[in-house]
Parts: C-alpha cells; sequence; structure tokens
C-alpha cells in the first residue's frame, strides 16, 4: 500500500508513543491547564516539536493555527530566521461548555501540516 503525502491532511505520528526524531520536531506541544474555569482566562502556550524545529528560509514552521473544536481561534504567521515557533495565547472559555477541544495545526514548508488535541474541563 502506498503511503500518503505529507501535504494530504493533517499528519499525525503513527505510534505517538515511540515518535521518530520527524514526528519530534513538527508535532505541536500544547502547554495549558488541564481545568479552566469558565469566563476567566487562561494561557495557551504552544512550541512547535519536542526536538526544536529549525527556522531557514528554505526549511521552516510558516503558521500556528488555534481552534477550539471546530472553531477558529487564532493564526500566527512565522517569519524564517526571525522568529521561533513559540507562541503563547490568551484564551476564555465559555461557562455554557464542560469541556473543550483545544486542536493546534501547524504547517511546515517542507513537511506538510501537523495537528495536536488536548481537552481541558471547564468549571464554572
Amino acid at each position: 500500500m502506498e503511503e500518503k503525502s505529507l501535504f494530504c491532511g493533517n499528519n499525525h505520528p503513527k505510534d505517538p508513543s515511540n515518535m521518530t526524531d520527524s514526528e519530534k520536531k513538527h508535532m505541536p506541544v500544547i502547554d495549558c491547564p488541564n481545568e479552566v474555569k469558565g469566563g476567566v482566562p487562561f494561557i495557551v502556550k504552544i512550541k512547535v516539536g519536542e526536538i526544536p524545529h529549525v527556522m531557514e528560509v528554505a526549511h521552516h514552521i510558516q503558521w500556528i493555527d488555534i481552534y477550539s473544536s471546530e472553531n477558529f481561534n487564532a493564526r500566527i504567521d512565522l517569519t524564517p530566521e526571525v522568529t521561533k515557533p513559540e507562541v503563547s495565547v490568551t484564551l476564555q472559555k465559555s461557562g455554557k461548555h464542560r469541556k473543550a477541544t483545544l486542536r493546534v495545526i501547524e504547517r511546515c514548508n517542507l513537511h506538510g501540516q501537523w495537528e495536536a488535541i488536548k481537552e481541558i474541563v471547564v468549571n464554572e
């Protein structure tokens, strides 16, 4: 069976418990509380890669998108050589929802889009 192209949809590690170096360089890492209070702002820190990803003209992360479930929250555009693929964003969840799924998608100009997901609990 032929493997899919890195540019077909969002990439995920084949075995999350045993990632390759390439997967470790491309998977977004989401750092935020596991539980938040509805209506209270909280910080979400994102970096691309457990192993730092290069930011050279020929090979770099172009952007990082942040979603809450399917709802778009923010996009951070990056420039090679002058930025690092690390960002912090302040979000606020409504008290109407008891949980939220944070999704982060980033795009490498050579290796396509990579997606990470983190579930959080929203308390009253």
